[in-house]
């Protein structure tokens, strides 16, 4: 069974996300809100589920269950979204309105993976 193209794209995605969250934890550990503990560890498994996401998202027999994960992933970081909102600190020099248009497109992004589901 060959998977279609779009699903690789979508793999690629999360797979460069998760990397970068090694190459540059800096800009991760900033959107963490402050009541999580432990924000470099938190950083590490996001970045680290994102490869693992990614590589799974590429194999049939494991399509499915690496595009729930996903899902539970979104849905799991979806405070930084919040926080960003809330923390100005937090914004990284971003627009209120940037901030507000990236919620719904995480909703976006949760529908693309329930495709594959």
């Amino acid at each position: 069974m060959n998977l279609p193209w779009h699903l690789y794209a979508m793999a690629f995605i999360y797979f460069i996300a998760g990397l970068n969250h090694f190459r540059n934890p800096r800009l991760y550990l900033k959107i963490i809100p402050s009541y999580f503990p432990n924000p470099k560890l938190l950083n590490s498994i996001s970045g680290l589920a994102e490869i693992i996401l990614g590589i799974g998202l590429c194999f049939p027999i494991l399509s499915n269950y690496a595009a729930w994960g996903v899902i539970a992933l979104l849905i799991a970081v979806f405070p930084t979204h919040l926080y960003m909102y809330f923390n100005e600190k937090a914004r990284m020099g971003l627009p209120k309105w940037a901030l507000i248009l990236r919620m719904p497109l995480q909703l976006g992004l949760i529908y693309w993976a329930y495709l594959y589901t």
